[in-house]
C-alpha cells in the first residue's frame, strides 16, 4: 500500500514538507531545495508522490515514486 503523498509548501519565510491530509508540517526547512530533498526522500520511502509548490502558491511539479502502470488504464 502506498503512503501519504508529500507536499513541499511555503511556511512563512521558509519552506516545509507536509503529508497529505495533515494539518501540521512533517518538517520545516530554510530553503525550498532542502524541503524538496527531504520530501523526495520521504516519498521514495513511502512509495508515494511529491508535489512542489512554487513561489506563486501554485503547484508547479509532481514526482511519483509509487506504482504507475504503463500504459495507464482507460
Amino acid at each position: 500500500m502506498a503512503g501519504k503523498n508529500q507536499y513541499v509548501v511555503r511556511n512563512g519565510d521558509g519552506w516545509g514538507v507536509r503529508g497529505e491530509g495533515n494539518t501540521r508540517l512533517t518538517a520545516s526547512c530554510d530553503t525550498q531545495r532542502e524541503a524538496i530533498e527531504l520530501g523526495r526522500e520521504i516519498a521514495r520511502n513511502q512509495g508515494s508522490e511529491l508535489r512542489i509548490q512554487g513561489q506563486d502558491a501554485r503547484f508547479r511539479e509532481a514526482w511519483s515514486y509509487g506504482h504507475d502502470p504503463f500504459p495507464p488504464k482507460g
